[in-house]
């Protein structure tokens, strides 16, 4: 049986939020969490916005599925944003406890690359990157070549 959302139509879903993002001049990260096919959060990064270095779009979105559910832990969801999640951001997803991350772009840049993120997970959450890579990157790469011109 096919189903009518995927991992590609829900990454699509996470660079919506990470387009409002870019026009907040914000660093364009988006996020959605899914329970049973249905998104029950979407955020993007406000760090700026909330001059708060700790808003991170997965952040916002873990918060956001909290609250839709009732409850702190998402062991049902799965969590789609667009670039790799930071230390923070994993560190975060272990106390969730989620059941999947699917990401876009790698962070090739982040320093936090030394530490294998993985490690940073529940051990029942799932790790998926590279959906709609291009996608994510190419929106990246816009934001901050238009920063340094």
């Amino acid at each position: 049986m096919i189903q009518p959302f995927d991992d590609n139509y829900f990454m699509k879903q996470a660079l919506n939020e990470a387009n409002l993002a870019f026009d907040k001049d914000e660093v364009p990260i988006g996020a959605v969490i899914v329970h049973n096919f249905q998104i029950i959060a979407r955020a993007h990064n406000l760090t700026e916005t909330l001059n708060d270095v700790t808003a991170h779009a997965e952040m916002q979105a873990f918060t956001a599925a909290a609250d839709f559910l009732g409850g702190k832990y998402l062991k049902d969801c799965t969590l789609y944003v667009t670039l790799e999640p930071c230390v923070m951001c994993s560190g975060a997803s272990y106390w969730t406890q989620l059941s999947k991350i699917v990401y876009g772009a790698k962070d090739e840049r982040s320093r936090s690359n030394r530490v294998n993120k993985k490690s940073l997970l529940h051990p029942k959450t799932e790790w998926v990157g590279g959906v709609r890579e291009d996608d994510c990157k190419d929106l990246l790469k816009l934001f901050f070549e238009e920063k340094r011109s």
